[in-house]
């Protein structure tokens, strides 16, 4: 009998480049490469508008063993892997991170951001 889980949600595993990084929560994706808005005249709504968008992946990282946010900040043309809870495996490939990678010392994390071309993130 097969294994079958209804497991939605959890458990969630980042690399970038194969190296791991503990992943403390947040953690998002994007790998939509449009976004649309209505366009709404005062008779009714027209239509709507349509404008490209970077893809990207997310999350907040605990500042532990070593990790160097310089590091983070010059990343660019990296493959970053989500592995998530219900199996789904979210590569983004020739990313680079975008925003201010802050450390917090509160918590011990840094919030990163990567963003790649449109289909760079693609989910299995």
């Amino acid at each position: 009998m097969a294994d079958i889980t209804n497991r939605v949600a959890g458990t969630a595993y980042l690399t970038v480049d194969g190296v791991s990084y503990a992943l403390a929560g947040d953690l998002e994706y994007n790998p939509s490469i449009v976004a649309r808005e209505s366009v709404i005249g005062q008779d009714g709504v027209h239509g709507y508008k349509e404008t490209p968008m970077a893809p990207h992946i997310s999350g907040s990282i605990r500042d532990m063993n070593g990790l160097s946010i310089a590091e983070l900040n010059a990343m660019t043309n990296v493959t970053v892997v989500l592995q998530l809870a219900n199996g789904k495996l979210v590569v983004g490939r020739n990313m680079w991170t975008v925003e201010s990678q802050t450390g917090k010392s509160g918590d011990g994390t840094v919030e990163v951001k990567w963003e790649g071309l449109q289909g760079s993130v693609t989910e299995n």
